[in-house]
């Protein structure tokens, strides 16, 4: 697997370096997403003709030709809700996807700790406890048995919970009588000890005394992000919840050619000062844009943390308001009187009404304007029936990851009970609705792959084909729908539909290559696809032709 992603990155980087060249790409399915044609010409970085290959051979007769060979084409897909550095540290540090159990958990910290010594705490991310066998979050019992001498913190898939083990939380003096902040919550178990888990805000008593990555360290992220995105055929990504070092990086590889893919950021509150102050800006080449601010509202399902206007269905509370809306209500005058973007994240059906609310009232003087300003809830999971007409009527993005419902739905159920579900991953209902929407992946928590998100929005099924029976099935989008929430409805939510979102003539030549067709073959066989180019601007960022 290594060797895999060292030779795509020596693609990616030789190709980022090239200047873009004429275009002609033809013998594949093309989608434009305005119509199917059998040949695309480009020019100069930008789509000059869509249509017959005869008259596209007139049109670019010295153009470089690209015979797809059955392959198929579409608009660029973009990311619209992803966190770059995370993405490219959770390849650096121990990954977690797929374990299988708190046992294999366990098992993992050890041979990572045996692999990786040293006197920092051992970190990791990618556990999700809700297919375990054991039927539990782990606990510092599990990791003390596993690495007893070493501090160790283990944060959940989600990113809104970790457990940490007996030396992490004497390093952060974490005991009984700790109380739980505000939006968060310290587990303990019967006798009123910590159990290792730390719930939202919590998890900030902890994380301050890990050592941050080193600028290096970062760096390295971010490359190793930015190419693994553009070998799965995204040509961009919205990156969320973004510190100001992490911009000047992206800037730095923009100017030096070794930024493969589009770059949209919405700033952490502690970063946002500039964007607050002047409103969106781009780096020189235009590939890095900072476009707003990101909050959160509310936590995760999976962890309880996301806030619902009644109990959980299977314990108790409603979940936990991570940002005082006071101080969201600041931050919102702040970005209207520049005109930045701001994006909310709401999970649950009590945080998703507060947003609307706060959004609503930050443009009581001028309720007309709020559509302009395209601001957006993120994740956008569970929406209360009244509510959902007031994303369209308001003009808010609903900024959603259909691949989190083929995950939660294992356990949504559970959380929310029979009548609550039908108002969750309700992507039908808001697109009937007029709603302006867009796809995400909200990776590292996810695995960060279009093919996933498009077969979940289409099917709604797990990747092995089950689907239970209160998936809510009739839920699903057509395949138009699903490319549009991934192409136009991207470029919508960034302000950018002038120049990306489709391939009509006159647009940025940005391309994401399948090697199926998604649009016709069987749904269980949008996944095992691979991309087999990636253009962004008429420059090929990435070529798996010989794969």
């Amino acid at each position: 697997m290594k060797a895999k992603l060292l030779a795509a990155a020596m693609v990616l980087v030789g190709a980022t370096q090239a200047q873009a060249a004429d275009l002609l790409l033809h013998g594949g399915p093309i989608y434009t997403g305005e119509a199917k044609v059998e040949a695309l010409a480009i020019k100069d970085g930008k789509v000059i003709y869509a249509g017959p290959l005869a008259q596209a051979r007139q049109v670019a007769p010295k153009a470089t030709d690209i015979d797809l060979k059955g392959a198929a084409a579409f608009p660029g897909l973009v990311d619209a809700h992803a966190h770059l550095m995370g993405i490219g540290l959770r390849e650096l540090t121990l990954n977690l996807e797929g374990t299988a159990s708190i046992a294999e958990l366990a098992q993992k910290v050890k041979a990572w700790n045996a692999a990786h010594p040293g006197a920092d705490p051992l970190s990791g991310r990618g556990w999700i406890e809700t297919h375990y066998p054991e039927k539990r979050f782990p606990t510092r019992a599990d990791l003390d048995a596993a690495v007893p001498d070493r501090a160790v913190v283990l944060t959940r898939a989600d990113g809104h919970a970790l457990v940490a083990n007996s030396k992490m939380l004497a390093l952060a003096g974490i005991t009984r009588d700790t109380p739980d902040p505000a939006g968060g919550q310290i587990l303990k178990d019967a006798q009123g000890e910590p159990t290792g888990m730390l719930i939202d805000n919590a998890q900030r008593l902890l994380t301050g005394k890990i050592p941050p990555p080193s600028a290096e360290m970062k760096r390295e992220a971010a490359k190793r992000a930015v190419q693994l995105y553009a070998s799965r055929g995204w040509t961009g990504m919205h990156s969320v919840s973004v510190n100001a070092e992490d911009v000047t990086i992206l800037n730095e590889m923009a100017a030096k050619g070794e930024l493969p893919i589009r770059v949209d950021n919405f700033m952490d509150p502690k970063s946002a000062d500039e964007v607050l102050a002047k409103g969106p800006f781009a780096d020189p080449t235009g590939l890095v844009r900072v476009d707003g601010i990101k909050m959160y509202m509310d936590g995760a399902l999976g962890s309880r943390g996301a806030a619902l206007l009644a109990p959980y269905n299977d314990a108790e509370g409603t979940g936990l308001i991570l940002t005082d809306p006071a101080v969201i209500s600041a931050t919102l005058a702040k970005a209207r009187a520049v005109k930045a973007q701001v994006a909310i994240h709401a999970i649950g059906d009590r945080g998703n009404r507060l947003v609307l609310d706060l959004f609503q009232k930050a443009y009581a003087d001028a309720p007309a304007a709020l559509a302009a300003a395209r601001w957006r809830v993120e994740h956008a999971q569970i929406i209360a029936e009244e509510d959902k007409p007031r994303f369209a009527k308001l003009g808010i993005i609903a900024s959603m990851q259909p691949s989190h419902a083929i995950g939660d739905l294992y356990f949504a159920p559970a959380r929310l009970g029979e009548s609550r579900l039908k108002e969750a991953y309700a992507w039908k209902d808001l697109w009937d609705l007029g709603v302006h929407m867009a796809a995400g992946t909200d990776a590292p928590v996810e695995k960060g792959d279009p093919l996933i998100e498009f077969y979940a929005a289409t099917y709604r099924h797990a990747l092995n084909g089950f689907a239970g029976p209160d998936w809510g099935l009739d839920e699903v989008l057509t395949r138009p729908q699903a490319l549009t929430m991934l192409t136009k409805g991207s470029a919508y939510a960034a302000f950018r539909e002038k120049d990306l979102g489709d391939l009509s003539p006159g647009k940025a030549a940005d391309i994401s290559v399948f090697s199926a067709d998604l649009m016709t073959v069987p749904f269980a066989d949008i996944p095992k696809a691979h991309a087999v180019l990636t253009i962004v601007g008429g420059k090929i960022v990435y070529d798996g032709r010989g794969k």
